[in-house]
């Protein structure tokens, strides 16, 4: 007689684990939904945060001779003052080069047409196709056209506008950050159990730590590669050597990438210095530091802040690449640090916790049972 009531039961239970998971993918989607809606805030708070971490080391070395306000105050001083330093530096030679170039243009033109009319198999293809007349009238038309670049030029504007309305936002929350974040980490883990207080707290430490020698390691690898290109393209005596080391500084600075990147434009600019010694010397120069810095700087520098894997350095890099971009590859690498860390940790707090294991009976109890 209790076979209706049982299926009943279960018929209830089953339906309410269903409506259940209903509910929880519904939740997740929506979750998942509200987050790319919120992809750019949120996107700044993240940066804003790795930001605030790897501030926190130079902050806590000048804390230590100073007030952390005024400590904070000047590490953040120098964080914005930097990019008006780099654009004094790369802006007016860009403009110079593009200005002469631009001027210059004609006469390149002409120099190309004489070059045509001395070699016989292109001075009947000139003959055919007018090749250099066209070229020597959209030569001569393009100072003119400058002026239609206007629309160009409010793009970019209105683009830089919402770069420094972002760089401003994300200054603002990392100071917030820097101030309070902490204390917030700490409120949350003064709830948890004194074991798992003490694990959240070294969980805090090594993150910050992992991506705090990461940052700095990184700007002394970049550094060292800026150095050294601005003293060879001293002796090669490229004009704008000092421009052009910044540029060396900062792509060094991508993973991968950015090294090889960097020399590729500087080859460039050689053609324009002295060719072919400057481009052949620079070549040269480019390919040997490469192996140096891949073989020796950087597992020096970079081995005590990230013992990541070279695979999950490359799979990172690109998959941060493609969500951010430039920026995602910068972040890519201390983030699977921390992913690492945060798994490690929580591997062996888990082995550290006592199990209960199921008691057997003694030889003594065995025997005293009846």
């Amino acid at each position: 007689m209790s076979a209706p009531a049982a299926t009943t039961t279960n018929e209830f239970l089953s339906v309410r684990a269903v409506l259940r998971v209903v509910l929880v993918v519904v939740a997740v989607v929506l979750t998942i939904y509200l987050m790319y809606l919120l992809r750019r805030p949120l996107t700044w708070i993240f940066i804003a945060g790795f930001l605030a971490v790897a501030l926190s080391g130079p902050v806590n070395f000048l804390s230590r001779r100073m007030r952390r306000g005024i400590a904070v105050a000047i590490v953040y001083l120098c964080v914005i003052l930097t990019p008006f330093l780099l654009i004094s530096l790369l802006v007016p030679p860009i403009v110079t080069q593009a200005n002469n170039l631009i001027q210059n243009l004609p006469e390149y033109a002409q120099q190309v047409t004489d070059f045509v009319n001395s070699n016989d198999r292109l001075r009947q293809l000139q003959e055919d196709y007018d090749l250099t007349g066209k070229l020597e009238e959209q030569a001569t038309k393009l100072p003119a056209q400058l002026g239609d670049a206007a629309g160009v030029l409010t793009d970019i504007g209105t683009g830089i506008i919402n770069s420094i309305f972002a760089g401003v936002t994300i200054i603002v929350l990392s100071l917030f950050m820097m101030s309070s974040g902490r204390r917030f980490l700490d409120s949350y883990a003064a709830r948890q159990p004194a074991e798992r207080e003490e694990w959240l707290h070294r969980l805090y430490g090594r993150i910050g730590n992992a991506i705090g020698n990461y940052v700095a390691g990184a700007l002394v690898q970049a550094t060292i590669a800026g150095v050294t290109s601005w003293l060879v393209l001293l002796i090669l005596n490229v004009p704008y050597a000092l421009p052009l080391a910044v540029i060396i500084f900062l792509l060094d600075l991508i993973p991968l990438v950015g090294a090889t990147l960097g020399a590729v434009i500087i080859g460039v600019v050689t053609l324009f210095s002295d060719f072919p010694l400057d481009t052949i010397v620079w070549t040269i120069f480019a390919i040997i530091y490469q192996q140096v810095e891949n073989n020796v700087i950087q597992p020096r520098i970079q081995a005590k802040a990230v013992q990541l894997d070279p695979l999950i350095v490359l799979v990172s890099v690109l998959f941060g690449s493609q969500l951010m971009g430039v920026l995602g590859a910068l972040l890519a690498i201390p983030v699977a640090a921390a992913i690492q860390i945060t798994i490690r940790e929580f591997t062996a707090l888990r082995r550290a916790d006592p199990v209960a294991a199921p008691a057997t009976p003694g030889p003594a109890a065995s025997s005293a049972a009846p």
